[in-house]
Parts: C-alpha cells; structure tokens; sequence
C-alpha cells in the first residue's frame, strides 16, 4: 500500500539577482520513509530545504502539508504546521543552556509557571536517546561544534513534527555517534514521521534511505528508490558526466604524483601542547591527501590547529619544503602559505559582516599591506578566478557574508588564498575532481587533561586571522592550474571521524 503523502511541493521556483536557484523542482515527502535529498554544491537542496520551511519565500509553485495548500512566511510558521528542521549550521541560543535549548518553545509548565527540573528532565531523556550524557543546566557555548550538532537534533526530537528535515545531520559525529542518530531516525520513521535526510556521505545514504531525490543546477533530475539505484549511476546522476570520466582524471592524478614525492611539503615530529594533545609527526608531500582520523577530543582539529599556528605548540618541530619552519602563529604559517578552513567556518573562517567578495580578497590584501591597496581590476580578477574555480554558488559577490548558505561559507574561507597547504578541519564535501596521489590515514591520540568541548578557540585573537593566506595560481579546492598559472600542485590535509 502507497504511503501517505504528508508534504509536497510543486513546481518551485525561487529566483536571486542574476541566477535560478530552484527551476520547477517538485518533491514529495511520505509518511513512514526517510527520503534522500542529493546533488551536487549549488545544485539547490539548501534552498529547497528553505522553501520548504519558510526561510525562503517562493516566487512560483506550491507547498501542501499533509493536503493542505500552505504559503509560509517564516520558520514559525512551518514549525507550527509540524515542519522540524535541524541545519547544516547550528543555529541555537549559546547564551542559554543545554537543557533551555532543547526544551525552547515546550518548557514543561506547572501553576507558577515552568518548571525548570522536570523541563531539565525532559531535555536529559530526549539527549539521552542519542547516547549522549551532559549536564542540562550547563552553557551551550561550552560544548563542541559536534555536541551542539546533537543538541540540535534532540530539539528537533521534541517538536513532535509530522516531518524532520536533517541537513548534513552527520558532519561533526563518529562512527558511534552516527549509529546512535540513524537508531533514532529509524523510530521516528516507524511511528509514521516523514524524514528529508541531506548528507554527501553516500554511505550513509544507502544504509538509511528508502528513496532518492537528485538535484542538479536548480533543476530535479529525477526520484529513485534507493534499492533500484546503483552507487555509480547516483554519482553520475548527480555529476551530470560518466563516471568513467572521473576515474580517468583520478589515474592522471596518480600517474603524475607518483613521480613527484621527495622531499615532503610539510614535516612535523612530535609536535604537541601540553594538555591538549601529545606528539604527533606526520609528512605531507606534494598532491598527497592526509587523513586526521579519531573520535570526538582524540586531537584531530588540536593538532590541525597547531599545523597553522592558530595555536602555539610547546614541543616538537617542523620543516617546511625540507627546512625548519617555525609555526608560532596564523602570520607565521601564512608566511609558508599554510592556510586553516575551520571546523566553525562561519565564526572563524569568514568576517560575516563583509561581502563574498571582501573576504575573498582581504587575505591577499593583507599581504600586500594596507599601503599598497589592490585596484578594483585586481579584485575583480581574484573574485572571478575563485567564484569560478571553486563554483560559489550563486554567483553574487556583493551578497552579505552572513546571508550566504553553509557552502558558500566554506569556500570563501578557503579562498582567501591559494595556499600550498591547506587544512581543513572536518571538511565534508569532497573535490569535484580529486588530486590525491596517496591516501594516508594518521590517527591521534591525545592527552589532554581537561574535555575538548571546554576550551573556546572563539576568544583567540588569532583565529580571527584563520581565513587569510595569500594569492597563487591553483585552485585550493580541486588542485588544478589556472591557464596562466605555475604547475604547483597543492597539498592538503583533512581532518574527520572515522
């Protein structure tokens, strides 16, 4: 038996100066499935997950929640109509606490009004169905970016929605934490709610989802059940190009790195900081892809941190191109043109208050100093190589920061500059085209003598500097030359749970 439809949207449209962001896209939701929505950056899920909850307002189309014809004009007005939603980006209340935030909205009330114990109770059993055990009456600015992601989650499990939209629900958790979530997922999905799940992990996909919808450039390229859709043909779907293409310009990548590994990029022993993390030595060498791999406060985004200077090791050394390089500082690093996306991009790697195309060039403007101000011709040059290069979808570098999807954040702070080596803290969209000679793993142990979630990077002044590096000729995403550019190939290391 066909199961009920609890939402649908028709025909959407929505428009930004200069770009279609959605082109007649239709997607169906039903109760008792969790439903893939998949597609390349800028390929429109972000937005249509707003539409569908009232962030954006739609320009044609209609939306019907459980049959009813419904014309949103904000997210309240989606939450009451049983719409729950858990962004890419947390976006709770830090100043309150744990337990404030879960139970926002549904305090439990008594005669003289909430009653802040069993309030706390109910966030403490809703926290923990998803493994998690934490202090309720603590702030929620203390925890990590990846306890915040649950915290948002167990809200979203309060609400009580007919359907749960999770978008990248998964980017900051392990392996264990993961597990815990689908458990979750996969009760609500049998006490009838409908689930509009978004990850780039096609794992994840095919152990979770009943159905697949593909997005491409706005448009719906079509709805599949996911049983009846090889992995090959959903990448192909996606990418709009055979896969056997891809393959040919991963064994270029092969060929020609395979010649090039003598003396390494990037060499650190033993590098480590007292209570944070213990020595770690690894070796990055030109084109090469490293892994950070470990749980939640093994060390992975300590030690990626101390690669950058953003903060300052007390033991071990490093050598950069075969020569002792001393990493005390974000300026030291960007010196030897290491640059840092972070885990929180939109606090760390991006000045919100400034334009797309202000923070693309403020690195390079930093480097030059401010006597020497770059003309309007060398911005737009920057700003047009890197939009392109790195797809920045749409294409408005006049557009606020701070209004910018999670994607758009994520590239602009990783074109502040082509640097030789970037890091990246939990990156979790993979390169359109991979340049990866040799994929190591390094895992990190730490000894750290106090929980990660307990020390707040926000407050460093120099994390504020974490998005600048300084302008070369290949794109720090996919590797690849611009046409008049050197032929550096750019190294890079990841860090994300296993």
């Amino acid at each position: 038996m066909p199961s009920t439809v609890v939402a649908e949207l028709r025909d959407i449209t929505i428009a930004f100066p200069g770009v279609k962001a959605l082109d007649g896209v239709d997607l169906v939701l039903r109760a008792g499935e969790i439903h893939a929505l998949m597609g390349e950056n800028g390929a429109g899920k972000s937005t249509l997950i707003k539409a569908l909850t009232g962030v954006y307002a739609i320009d044609s189309g209609t939306v019907e929640v459980g049959g009813r014809p419904r014309r949103f004009s904000g997210t309240a007005d989606a939450q009451a109509a049983g719409i729950a939603t858990v962004y890419q980006e947390v976006n709770l209340c830090t100043n309150l606490s744990v337990g404030e935030n879960v139970m926002l909205g549904r305090e439990v009330r008594g005669r003289l009004g909430i009653d802040w114990s069993a309030t706390h109770r109910a966030a403490r059993t809703a926290l923990e169905l998803l493994g998690l055990q934490i202090d309720t009456r603590t702030s929620l600015s203390s925890h990590s970016i990846a306890v915040q992601q649950l915290i948002a989650i167990a809200r979203a499990t309060v609400l009580e929605s007919a359907v749960l939209v999770l978008d990248e629900p998964t980017s900051s958790l392990d392996r264990s934490e993961v597990e815990q979530l689908f458990a979750v997922v996969r009760r609500m999905r049998d006490t009838g709610v409908a689930v509009l799940f978004v990850t780039h992990f096609l794992d994840q996909v095919y152990e979770l989802c009943d159905r697949i919808t593909v997005l491409r450039n706005g448009r719906r390229v079509g709805e599949f059940p996911t049983a009846e859709l090889p992995r090959r043909e959903l990448v192909s779907t996606m990418l709009g190009r055979e896969l056997a293409r891809l393959e040919a310009i991963e064994d270029r990548a092969l060929a020609v790195g395979a010649a090039d590994s003598t003396v390494p990029v990037l060499r650190v022993e033993d590098l480590g900081r007292k209570g944070v993390i213990a020595g770690a030595s690894l070796e990055l060498r030109p084109g090469e892809i490293v892994g950070l791999a470990g749980l939640l406060g093994s060390g992975r985004t300590e030690l990626a941190r101390l690669l950058y200077g953003a903060d300052r090791p007390d033991a071990g050394h490093a050598e950069v191109h075969g020569r002792p390089a001393r990493l005390s500082s974000p300026r030291a690093a960007l010196a030897h043109r290491i640059a840092f996306s972070s885990e929180d991009r939109r606090s760390e790697g991006i000045i919100p208050d400034l334009s797309v195309r202000e923070n693309l060039v403020l690195a390079v403007q930093a480097q030059r100093g401010w006597a020497r101000p770059l003309s309007r011709t060398q911005q737009d040059a920057i700003v047009e190589r890197y939009m392109t290069s790195l797809g920045v979808q749409p294409p408005m570098p006049a557009r606020s920061s701070a209004t910018c999807r999670a994607a758009t954040s994520r590239r602009c702070s990783w074109a502040a500059g082509s640097p030789r080596i970037p890091s990246s803290s939990s990156w979790t969209s993979p390169p359109a085209a991979s340049t990866s000679v040799r994929r190591r793993r390094s895992s990190v142990r730490s000894r750290t003598s106090r929980p990660a979630a307990s020390r707040c990077c926000s407050s460093r002044r120099s994390s504020r500097r974490s998005c600048a590096s300084r302008s070369a000729s290949t794109c720090c995403k996919t590797g690849i030359s611009s046409p008049k550019s050197s032929t550096r190939r750019t190294s890079t290391w990841m860090t994300s749970s296993p």
